[in-house]
C-alpha cells in the first residue's frame, strides 16, 4: 500500500482526481439508458433487437466522439475540452428529461450521450501526461476507475426511476454533471496540455493508423472494454428476461458485477506496468473464455451471476493493462491514440448488446450470442500469445517475462 501511495504522489494528484471524477459522472450518465433500460422498453414494449439497440446506441455514440475528443485533448488541451463535454452533456441530459417520448427521441439522446463515453478520451490522457511513464499505468489505471460509475448508474437509477420515471432520472443526471464542471475547473492543471505539434492533427491520426498496432490494441480493447461495457448495459435486461428478475433485482446483481470489473482496473495497470502488460493478458484471455463459455450455458441464476462477476473482473482487469501497453506505444499522442483506441472499444460494447438482442430474436437464446462473443475472447488470445512469440523472435533471446510489455 506504501509503494501505491509513493506512486500517487509522484504527480500531481489533484488533476488525477479531477480526471477520475470527470471519468465517473460521465460513465454514469453514459451508461445511463442501460439502466433504465427495462423501465423503457416496458413503456415502449420493445423486441429483444430494439432493446439491444437501444442499450447499445450510446455506445456507439462514443466510439465516433471519443476520436474527435481524443484530437481535441490532443490539441487544445485536457482542461478546455473536458469543460465542453460536460456542458454538452448537460444539454442532452435536459433533453432526456423534457422530451423523449418516443423510441426514436431516446435513440437520438442515447447516441448524443456519447459525448459522455468521450470523457475517456480526456480523463486517462491528463492522468497519463501528469505522472512519469515509471508510475503512468497506475494513474491511468485510477482515472478509469471511473468506470465505477456503471455501478452507480446500475444501482440507483431503476429505484429512482420507480420513484420519479425514468424521464426524472435523466434531469437528476444532469445535477452531478454541473457539479463536476465546477470542480474540474477548480482542481486540474490549466498547464497540462502537450506542445503544438507544427504538423496538422490530421497527420498525426494518419500516422497511428499506418501503425498496425493501433489496429491491434483497438481489437482487444474491443474485447476486453467493449464486453466490459456492452454487457454491463444490457444485463438489467437480460437478467429480467432469462430470470424474471424486476428492474431493481436486475440492476442490483448488474451494479455487483460493474463492482468487480470498475474496481480492479488500476490493479491491471499497477502490474501492467511490473510484470509486462502481454504477459497478463496471455493468461486472461483463456481465463475469460471459459468464464464466458459457462454463461453462454445458461445456468441457474446463481451460477450466471458468479460467473459474469468473475467474467466482469477478467475484463476490467484486462482494460488496466491493455492501456499500460498503449502508453508505452504511444507516449506522444495519448490523446489520439486513446480517442481511437477507445473508439474501438465502444465499437465493440455497440456490437455486444446489439447481437445478443437480434440473436435472442433470431434463435429463440442468448446462448447462441455468448458463443459468439467467446470466439472473439479466444482470437484475441491467440494473437496475444503470436506477439509475444514474435517479439521473442525479433530479440533473438527467450524475453525474461517482466519486459514483456509491447
Amino acid at each position: 500500500m506504501g509503494s501505491v501511495l509513493a506512486a500517487l504522489r509522484a504527480g500531481h494528484w489533484p488533476s488525477l482526481v479531477g480526471a477520475w471524477v470527470h471519468f465517473e459522472v460521465s460513465f454514469m450518465a453514459w451508461v445511463l439508458i442501460g439502466a433504465l433500460g427495462v423501465l423503457i422498453a416496458d413503456d415502449f414494449g420493445l423486441t429483444a433487437t430494439q432493446k439491444g439497440l437501444l442499450v447499445g446506441v450510446p455506445l456507439l455514440g462514443g466510439a465516433f466522439f471519443r476520436v474527435l475528443v481524443g484530437i481535441a485533448s490532443d490539441r487544445f488541451g485536457a482542461k478546455p475540452t473536458g469543460l465542453v463535454l460536460l456542458v454538452g452533456q448537460g444539454a442532452v441530459l435536459l433533453w432526456g428529461w423534457l422530451g423523449a417520448t418516443s423510441y426514436g427521441e431516446v435513440l437520438g439522446v442515447g447516441l448524443l450521450l456519447g459525448l459522455a463515453g468521450a470523457s475517456f478520451a480526456v480523463a486517462l490522457p491528463l492522468a497519463g501526461r501528469v505522472y512519469p511513464p515509471s508510475h503512468r499505468g497506475l494513474a491511468m489505471g485510477v482515472a478509469a476507475w471511473g468506470n465505477s460509475g456503471v455501478v452507480l448508474a446500475a444501482f440507483f437509477a431503476p429505484r429512482l426511476g420507480e420513484m420519479v420515471g425514468w424521464h426524472g432520472v435523466f434531469g437528476l443526471m444532469a445535477v452531478p454533471v454541473l457539479l463536476t464542471a465546477v470542480l474540474f475547473a477548480k482542481v486540474v492543471r490549466s498547464e497540462v496540455a502537450p506542445a503544438r505539434h507544427e504538423e496538422g492533427w490530421w497527420r498525426v491520426a494518419r500516422e497511428g493508423l499506418r501503425r498496425p498496432s493501433m489496429y491491434w490494441l483497438g481489437f482487444l480493447y474491443a474485447v476486453t472494454f467493449g464486453g466490459f461495457v456492452g454487457l454491463l448495459s444490457f444485463l438489467p435486461i437480460f437478467f429480467h428476461d432469462q430470470y424474471g428478475l424486476n428492474p431493481v433485482a436486475a440492476g442490483t446483481t448488474t451494479a455487483l458485477c460493474g463492482l468487480a470489473g470498475s474496481a480492479i482496473r488500476p490493479v491491471g495497470g499497477y502490474f501492467a506496468d511490473r510484470r509486462g502488460g502481454l504477459l497478463l493478458l496471455r493468461f486472461l484471455f483463456p481465463l475469460l473464455g471459459l468464464l464466458i463459455v459457462g454463461v453462454g450455458q445458461l445456468p441457474g441464476y446463481g451460477w450466471a451471476a458468479s460467473l459474469l462477476v468473475t467474467a466482469l473482473a477478467c475484463m476490467g482487469f484486462g482494460n488496466g493493462v491493455v492501456f499500460q501497453v498503449v502508453s508505452d506505444r504511444f507516449p506522444k499522442h495519448m490523446g489520439m491514440a486513446t480517442g481511437l483506441i477507445g473508439a474501438a472499444g465502444g465499437l465493440g460494447g455497440f456490437r455486444l448488446p446489439s447481437a445478443l438482442g437480434l440473436l435472442r430474436d433470431v434463435t429463440g437464446t442468448y446462448m447462441t450470442g455468448f458463443i459468439l462473443f467467446t470466439l472473439l475472447v479466444a482470437i484475441a488470445g491467440i494473437t496475444v500469445e503470436l506477439a509475444i512469440r514474435r517479439r521473442c523472435l525479433v530479440m533473438d533471446r527467450v524475453t525474461p517475462f517482466g519486459s514483456i510489455s509491447h
